[in-house]
């Protein structure tokens, strides 16, 4: 038998365990936190949907989890995110079909001038998306952009879910 069947046969069931392991730990499908994880990463694409319902959703019925949930959606955002980057990185061609107008240099000028910061307000709608694209068309450095680009999604979330919680809770009573 040659050593890469045994290699095969070795690692495949270790593979498949860890697989296991790290789907049964991310699962969790009696709190959800898993769903929160992929609608937050596909919310974080150029894809138009948000991810916030799933994450208050989540917290009103199960309010200990505060926390591991901002961290899940932060977490699943912020990869969109860096997927978006990706997808900008390589987007130079659809780019140059508009690179001469003036709201393109403009905005342009002004994410070259504020570098990767500018990531932190990849929470916005409608903009936060496409400027994590642009960030990596530009090819701003990834660390930082991903840093920004996480600080700016566990503020929005923090901020959007206490306030859903506690600051207007009469306003969602159907939530209960």
């Amino acid at each position: 038998m040659p050593a890469r069947f045994f290699a095969t046969a070795y690692t495949r069931p270790l593979m498949d365990a860890w697989l296991q392991q790290l789907l049964a730990a991310l699962a969790l499908p009696e709190y959800g936190l898993s769903t929160l994880f992929v609608v937050a990463f596909v919310a974080a694409t150029l894809l138009p949907m948000g991810s916030e319902p799933v994450l208050f959703g989540l917290v009103k019925l199960n309010p200990e989890l505060f926390w591991p949930a901002i961290a899940v959606a932060t977490a699943g955002n912020t990869l969109g995110g860096v997927v978006t980057w990706w997808m900008g990185l390589g987007a130079h061609h659809v780019v140059d079909q508009w690179r001469d107008s003036p709201t393109h240099l403009r905005a342009l000028t002004w994410l070259q001038r504020i570098g990767p910061p500018a990531c932190f307000l990849s929470f916005l709608p409608v903009i936060g998306d496409p400027l994590c694209a642009v960030a990596g068309w530009l090819r701003m450095p990834l660390a930082p952009c991903t840093a920004w680009m996480a600080a700016g999604k566990f503020t929005r979330y923090v901020v959007t879910t206490v306030a859903l919680l506690y600051v207007w809770p009469e306003k969602l009573a159907f939530a209960h």
